[in-house]
């Protein structure tokens, strides 16, 4: 009998295939493949939070801890509308493969509120977020699972949570989250992690390819934090044209290059990048099939199906968000000899750099800025090679590549430690 057909919009969905497939080429036993594929362990919490009106309104939020064999959980906590018990499990086990990878001693988890921070006060979202932290406070600490800043959250989200959970424990645990005001225990260079690690991975690929980087165009779609700043030091420090951008209500594009800058001050003032001069407006999708050599897709998933992957026309994708190419796009893209480096990879600076913090927080020792990047580039720069290296070997993608090394990582913890009791 066939089995279900894959959802290729349910990110869960997917990102279990990827292990089932990739479990198989490694040879792992189906008991343990079976156990990679679930999360060790879920919780969804229902709350109350008092809102400026004096309504009060209930909230739903998760947590979920997909492995923790390598050591204690890390990943970020999300607001958004779309937020699912699914979407979360995904990110949670890409987590997991993205520490892996980078040899980091850390197990993969998530969190997330369904809401709309863009129609909430930041008194409200403070009194959601301190909720929240209270009612999944007894499976987060700084040796369990150590939160951190993605969609609609930041350094500010990160002080309440640390804050709430501090207070509650009777002394300041700055190790509980990352992504945290330096003020309070953060760690210099936070930032723009994700984009530094994204650069020094393009920077890698871009060698093994012959491209040179200094003239080389680039389109961002997502012009967030790790979109923003992408196209900044790519731009700055590598000398790339920004050819084209976009944002959730659209982007823009000029073949003369755009200033990264005077983009984001742009978006700053109006709210999006759209409409800006010297710059013609275009949609999501022509942004994806523009022309360039180098395309970041820095937003949200699935951008990158079956239906447009023969419409991609870069030479290097680097995945700045998390899932955003179908298994099946992957294939085409092979196929066509586009190098994708896969999100497990490429936007794992951040989680590096959190890394950073959690270390420096546990010996309230911190490091200064150049320590951080030189680092950071040892550790992107190694884990690129070693990826890559398996690719060529095995004459795979780098996204395979990149699962068979964190899987076979992540099994072998599961191995020595074997199952309790």
């Amino acid at each position: 009998m066939k089995g279900k057909k894959m959802d290729q919009n349910n990110p869960y969905e997917m990102a279990v295939k990827q292990t089932e497939n990739v479990g198989k080429l490694l040879g792992l036993d189906q008991e343990l493949i079976d156990f990679l594929t679930k999360p060790q362990r879920e919780l969804t919490v229902n709350f109350p939070v008092r809102l400026d009106d004096g309504r009060v309104r209930m909230f739903t939020g998760f947590r979920v801890q997909h492995n923790f064999a390598r050591g204690p959980c890390k990943g970020g906590i999300r607001y958004h509308p779309n937020v699912s018990l699914d979407e979360v499990r995904a990110l949670a086990m890409w987590m997991t493969w993205k520490c892996a990878v980078m040899g980091i001693p850390f197990g993969g988890a998530k969190g997330g509120v369904i809401c709309n921070p863009k129609e909430m006060s930041q008194g409200e979202i403070e009194r959601m977020t301190r909720r929240y932290v209270t009612e999944i406070s007894m499976i987060i600490g700084p040796q369990k699972d150590i939160p951190a800043p993605d969609v609609y959250t930041d350094s500010q989200t990160m002080a309440w949570i640390m804050d709430t959970y501090s207070m509650n424990r009777g002394y300041m645990i700055p190790g509980v989250v990352t992504g945290k005001p330096l003020e309070i225990g953060g760690s210099k260079g936070r930032d723009e992690a994700t984009s530094r690690g994204l650069m020094y991975v393009i920077r890698e690929a871009a060698k093994v390819k012959n491209i040179e980087l200094k003239g080389a165009t680039v389109a961002i779609q997502g012009y967030g934090n790790v979109g923003w700043h992408a196209a900044r030091l790519l731009h700055q420090e590598a000398g790339c044209k920004i050819v084209a951008v976009s944002d959730s209500k659209g982007g823009i594009t000029s073949r003369n290059g755009l200033d990264p800058i005077k983009v984001y001050e742009h978006k700053q003032k109006t709210g999006s990048v759209q409409n800006m001069e010297g710059a013609d407006n275009i949609t999501q999708e022509d942004l994806l099939e523009t022309e360039c050599t180098i395309l970041i897709p820095a937003a949200l998933e699935n951008v990158i199906r079956k239906d447009n992957a023969n419409k991609i026309r870069a030479e290097i994708i680097a995945e700045g968000a998390n899932g955003p190419t179908t298994p099946e796009a992957d294939r085409i893209l092979f196929d066509k000899g586009i190098m994708v480096i896969p999100d497990i990879l490429a936007n794992a600076g951040g989680v590096t750099v959190s890394y950073f913090e959690w270390v420096q927080n546990l010996q309230f020792y911190f490091w200064s800025l150049d320590e951080v990047k030189s680092r950071l580039l040892q550790m992107m720069t190694e884990a690129f090679e070693t990826v890559y290296g398996i690719a060529r070997s095995q004459n795979v993608d780098l996204r395979t590549a990149a699962y068979m090394l964190a899987m076979k990582r992540v099994a072998r913890a599961m191995e020595l430690r074997g199952f309790y009791p």
